[in-house]
């Protein structure tokens, strides 16, 4: 595959979403330069908010149409005759830019946008080999009756079977071990996997070629860069296998600070967005405005002079351009034109938020027994409760990482805890997403979730309470790039209980 459409091809996770409403007259301005100028926090190394593009540059993209989307088998379990039924049906409109008003419900209109795929592509012999022997080497979970939640069919053209993925449920649908699928969860999709596999083929590429709109950041004097440079791809490809399902290498963070996919159910009161608190969250036109970025539009956003969507080709010297690639210009003129790009409708994104603020957790299966009485007492006794309340188990603050000074305007405006807990600062202080902060997590729901810290480090609510993970011979039972033995410090708080004190106080935390 040529260098050029390799980079046009290049993946970008979504990470959370918005929504869009029946009645017009109720529906934000996604684009609202005043309120976009001021969601997001500085960052970390550059001590500016990313500059974002224009409304008039953004109003010009053209919008999604979506259509009614089928669910994708593994090979072994697909219904006999299933893709000729699909290729057979007329295409089904769920949602168009030419509406004004939608009617019916709009969190039933939210979800078709939640799974809605942004990249699509023709159902083939040859693709559906592919993915085939894909499925041979990436551990992807499949629901009890053989479907890969992550990925969806659809028919725009009768005829034509089209294969999509980049939805906002391909990150956050989470396969239960039972095989039930739970809406809007901490996803457990093997992404990075996924992509090493592809890297893997094109072991010849430049490293800058894909890692730097990605992940890249601008050089600043004293700041520590989000990968070394001076990589290979097959480091790339360690680093990405290293990352468990889970836990992701999002674009603007790094595989060498990957963070954990976000529990979506309960987001609507949550006043942080990002695991740094990267986006203020006062209502639900900043939960447009997230999503709108997350899906594509921050490619286009400025971090001083660097900028996503063109940093594939600018960080190629020219001596080194590959010949079958277009001149810089001509490349850097087609991906900052609005017309080569999709966005949602402000009605899409507005139903996707109600959607998201209607999700409900799934029925917890752990009873509130006696040892979840005294874990519960354990808790309270402990000073949990400060920074994680009842109701929501989060305090809803900021707390800052080891080594950020934190800036007095800051600390004027948002709630910020007087001192970090001293986990792992990479994240928020070198990639595209670092605040300098990482936001109090809230507790509801840990029994589904994991693994657990921002990087998702261990495995378990068990790993994560046992002392012994502050030692240099620990052995990480989540992500753990190397293999080998090191430390996962910080939120020292509960290693100090006994074994029983931390089984009860465990009991308590599944309950929630």
């Amino acid at each position: 595959m040529p260098l050029f459409q390799l980079l046009a091809a290049t993946l970008f996770v979504a990470a959370v979403a918005c929504a869009q409403s029946p009645d017009a007259a109720r529906i934000p301005r996604t684009w609202d330069e005043a309120m976009l100028a001021t969601m997001e926090l500085p960052n970390a190394a550059t001590g500016q908010p990313a500059k974002h593009v224009s409304a008039e540059f953004y109003y010009a993209i053209p919008t999604h149409t979506i259509y009614r989307t089928f669910p994708v088998y593994h090979p072994d379990h697909e219904p006999e005759g299933y893709l000729e039924q699909l290729a057979q049906r007329e295409p089904e409109v769920l949602s168009s830019a030419n509406e004004r008003e939608l009617g019916g419900d709009p969190v039933a209109l939210g979800e078709h946008v939640f799974r809605w795929p942004t990249r699509l592509s023709p159902s083939t012999p040859e693709s559906r080999a592919q993915f085939a022997a894909l499925l041979e080497t990436v551990d992807y979970p499949m629901t009890a009756d053989g479907v890969i939640p992550f990925f969806v069919y659809t028919v725009r053209e009768k005829g034509v079977v089209e294969a999509g993925q980049q939805s906002c449920a391909m990150c956050h649908t989470r396969v239960m071990p039972d095989g039930s699928t739970i809406l809007g969860a901490q996803g457990n999709i093997p992404f990075d996997h996924a992509f090493a596999q592809a890297l893997k083929q094109q072991r010849d590429l430049p490293v800058d070629s894909f890692a730097a709109p990605l992940f890249g950041m601008p050089a600043v004097d004293g700041a520590t860069p989000p990968y070394p440079s001076g990589l290979d791809v097959d480091a790339f490809v360690d680093a990405l296998m290293a990352i468990p399902h889970g836990v992701l290498a999002r674009h603007g963070s790094s595989p060498f600070a990957p963070v954990q996919i976000p529990d979506l159910i309960g987001i609507e009161r949550r006043r942080y967005l990002d695991r740094t608190g990267l986006a203020r969250h006062r209502d639900i036109g900043d939960m447009m405005r997230y999503a709108a970025l997350n899906q594509g539009l921050d490619r286009q956003a400025s971090w001083r002079d660097f900028v996503p969507a063109t940093a594939a080709f600018e960080s190629i010297p020219d001596d080194q351009l590959p010949a079958d690639m277009p001149p810089k210009e001509v490349l850097r003129k087609a991906a900052r034109d609005p017309a080569n790009m999709q966005r949602y409708t402000d009605a899409q994104l507005f139903a996707l938020a109600k959607f998201l603020y209607s999700l409900k957790p799934p029925k917890n299966p752990n009873a509130f027994d006696d040892a979840a009485r005294r874990g519960q007492a354990i808790f309270e006794q402990s000073d949990c409760a400060k920074c994680h309340p009842a109701p929501l188990y989060t305090s809803n603050q900021l707390t800052p990482a080891d080594g950020f000074r934190v800036p007095a305007k800051l600390r004027e405006r948002d709630d910020i805890r007087s001192r970090g807990v001293g986990t792992d600062p990479r994240l928020t202080l070198t990639t595209r997403r670092g605040t300098g902060f990482y936001k109090v997590p809230s507790l509801l729901g840990v029994w589904y979730r994991g693994p657990f810290s921002h990087d998702g480090s261990v495995a378990t609510l068990e790993d994560w309470f046992d002392p012994k993970r502050l030692d240099d011979d620990y052995l990480p039972t989540g992500w753990n790039p190397g293999g080998g033995t090191r430390p996962v410090r910080g939120h020292e708080y509960g290693l100090d209980l006994d074994a029983h004190e931390r089984a009860d106080l465990i009991a308590f935390l599944k309950t929630l």
